[in-house]
């Protein structure tokens, strides 16, 4: 599974808002980092990790929802729900496609045909799944999620910056 990055400068005296703006600043950033690769059914590492981080900034996202804008928030939230259900769409075939592999080699050569023709139809859903992924990652840009995200993480460090002034 894809490593959190640690969320520097994070400590428990840290006003709330300040310590949302921090730490969903670095989880946008980790769902993005994995974006370039994601596409590729060759190496199906970043729709995983690309996937694992949606799910931490979705926690992320809920856990400080008092700091961020309600109608700014609900549809960030909707869209990378949006994105994870897309590379979702494509990581269930990835992970039957590994298990094939390993069953396969352990299957008598008989067993071949069989196992070959339930292959193809997995990479065929493998290959909508992509689709459906690209789709999803033209969604997020042409939505500006991540431009949303940073204006998220600008909110909260603006209600930071006035709790502290209070």
């Amino acid at each position: 599974m894809a490593k959190a990055r640690p969320v520097e400068g994070l400590h428990a005296d840290l006003p709330f808002a300040e310590a949302a703006a921090l730490t969903v600043q670095v989880r946008a950033a980790e769902v993005f980092a994995h974006a370039d690769g994601a596409l590729d059914t060759g190496n199906i590492k970043p729709v995983h990790d690309m996937r694992v981080a949606t799910r931490r900034l979705r926690a992320v996202l809920e856990i400080y929802a008092a700091c961020f804008p309600e109608a700014e928030l609900k549809g960030v939230i909707k869209d990378v729900k949006a994105l994870a259900d897309a590379l979702g769409a494509r990581r269930d075939p990835d992970v039957q496609l590994e298990d094939l592999a390993v069953f396969a080699a352990a299957m008598d050569p008989a067993d071949s045909p069989g196992i070959d023709l339930f292959a193809e139809r997995l990479r065929e859903q493998q290959a909508v799944g992509n689709a459906v992924l690209a789709a999803g990652l033209q969604q997020a840009a042409e939505c500006d999620l991540a431009g949303r995200l940073d204006a998220l993480v600008g909110a909260a460090r603006a209600a930071a910056g006035a709790e502290a002034a209070a």
